[in-house]
């Protein structure tokens, strides 16, 4: 239970108790004991009697052996025995009375402090009884230990809608250059937003309203959704790890089969969904095998093809010297292995908190975080992979020319440096042939054959205009289109070159530069 301080609300938070009378047609006047407490306050209920040496011998119910051993007085006889100081050791009031069925009255215990509250029955008079127990919060209907998820849906929609937002900016700015992959990362934004969207709904509806028939059809639907949102998390992880889009421009048929694993899974997903709500823990046999299995086998499916597309996308751009693809591709394994060491790390921490489940104290103790530890957490995980994906693939002004070229594959730091030495090289050549020209008869005239074929193969042939300057003059490098700095799909001013023996042909050079 919550405080109204802690959570806010209309009215003050209460526990109400309502006894069932007895019809009985004989004039006995059963007696039922109740005691209300907060669970901190439970070494406070009983005593430990003259003689007594274990737990066992506490006794808890005033009777008339107890009187008589002075644990409680005669007017106490019925209700439960208590410490001689719970009333000033108590950190919340403790309720106490022993109830008689013949006319009982309804008892309404406020709730001033956040805690762990217990209500506790004995039938005192060996007596079947009837009673009803609301514990009713200042906020609404949602139990304390799920209120939290309220805001937390909320903000992860508006997350979300932030997410998509930045999203819609680039795409509508990058329209007429998105590639295949980019629809699927918009399709998945725009349903998170309207699958966290409805979550928050079904609790906020639930804490308005109750659990009533329409709160039970919005949970169906939330459940359809979140199977939805697993498969297609799991569909665009896929196509992403194999390349689609920024290696490869199309999967072919594998696309065929990996839409049909993506609808198997959410078959199973729904069928999971739908069992966890209509079969209880207790009610559970060997059928339930058919419906874990199958959820098992595709999620299986989906894992082990992931890591394997990945890993061989990644060796096939480093074995051709695709650095940029590479990086991009390696960067997504960094976030996936530190999602599952994350995971990992999480349930070990967690492991020693829930060794300890079957002690009394274990859930009064961790009833506040428990839905973070069984949901919170994971939902936070996927939030930063989606970002971290949509990151890396965001729409940029440069996707296709980054999809459909390769960079040149070349040593590292070593062709600039031969680059500058053929360059100095050429010049002395060329400086050399020119004094002998000079120091011939005939004055230059009787230039060899070779030194012609030398000279043309270094100089590029002279357009008309540059035909009536000097010879000497050099030319002007040709212009190129620096995209550096642009995104990570963006490539360096050497990032696409032609080699001096690639003929492309000018509309071919056009599709890929965009002149």
């Amino acid at each position: 239970m919550y405080s109204r301080k802690s959570w806010g609300g209309s009215i003050e938070p209460f526990i109400l108790v309502k006894f069932l009378p007895d019809h009985t047609e004989d004039d006995s006047d059963p007696i039922t004991s109740l005691i209300i407490f907060e669970w901190q306050d439970e070494e406070l209920i009983g005593r430990m009697p003259p003689g007594g040496q274990s737990y066992r011998d506490i006794e808890t119910i005033c009777s008339a052996d107890t009187v008589a051993k002075g644990l409680c007085e005669e007017k106490d006889i019925g209700a439960f025995i208590l410490a001689p100081n719970a009333t000033d050791s108590a950190k919340n009031p403790i309720y106490n009375e022993a109830i008689h069925l013949k006319d009982p009255k309804a008892i309404n215990y406020p709730i001033r402090r956040t805690g762990y509250y217990c209500v506790s029955t004995f039938a005192f008079s060996n007596h079947e009884y009837d009673a009803v127990v609301e514990f009713r919060n200042a906020y609404g209907e949602l139990p304390a230990a799920q209120i939290a998820k309220l805001p937390f849906y909320g903000g992860l929609t508006i997350v979300y809608a932030v997410l998509g937002a930045f999203w819609a900016f680039l795409y509508v700015q990058n329209r007429s250059d998105i590639l295949p992959v980019q629809n699927y990362i918009t399709a998945t934004i725009i349903f998170l937003i309207v699958e966290q969207l409805m979550t928050w709904g079904f609790y906020d509806y639930q804490n308005r309203h109750g659990n009533n028939a329409v709160n039970k059809v919005l949970m169906v639907i939330v459940s359809i959704l979140n199977a939805a949102r697993n498969s297609l998390s799991f569909f665009l992880l896929l196509i992403v790890c194999m390349g689609y889009g920024v290696v490869k421009p199309s999967l072919g048929r594998t696309m065929i089969y990996v839409r049909i694993l993506a609808a198997a899974h959410f078959i199973f997903g729904v069928i999971y969904a739908v069992a966890s709500m209509a079969v209880t823990p207790e009610s559970v046999g060997p059928l339930v095998l058919f419906v874990i299995l199958p959820l098992a086998g595709t999620l299986t499916a989906f894992y082990v093809w992931t890591l394997s597309s990945l890993n061989i996308t990644i060796k096939d751009l480093v074995q051709r010297r695709q650095k940029t693809k590479a990086m991009m591709y390696k960067k997504l394994s960094w976030c996936l292995l530190g999602s599952i060491l994350v995971i990992f790390a999480f349930f070990f921490v967690n492991s020693f908190a829930f060794a300890g489940s079957s002690e009394a104290d274990f859930i009064p103790k961790h009833w506040q975080t428990r839905w973070f530890v069984l949901d919170g957490w994971l939902n936070l995980v996927y939030l930063f992979d989606i970002a971290f994906i949509a990151y890396l693939w965001r729409p940029t002004a440069n996707n296709r020319r980054f999809a459909m070229s390769d960079e040149l594959a070349q040593e590292d730091d070593g062709f600039e440096i031969n680059d500058i030495d053929d360059a100095f090289s050429d010049d002395e050549e060329a400086a050399r042939k020119d004094q002998e020209r000079a120091a011939s008869p005939t004055g230059g005239a009787s230039t060899s054959l070779t030194d012609a074929m030398d000279s043309s193969r270094r100089q590029p042939s002279p357009g008309p205009a540059a035909q009536n300057s000097s010879k000497d003059a050099p030319l002007p490098p040709r212009p190129r289109e620096s995209l550096d700095g642009e995104t990570i799909f963006a490539v360096g001013d050497d990032g696409i070159e032609w080699s001096d023996g690639e003929e492309e042909s000018g509309d071919e050079r056009k599709k890929l530069t965009g002149k």
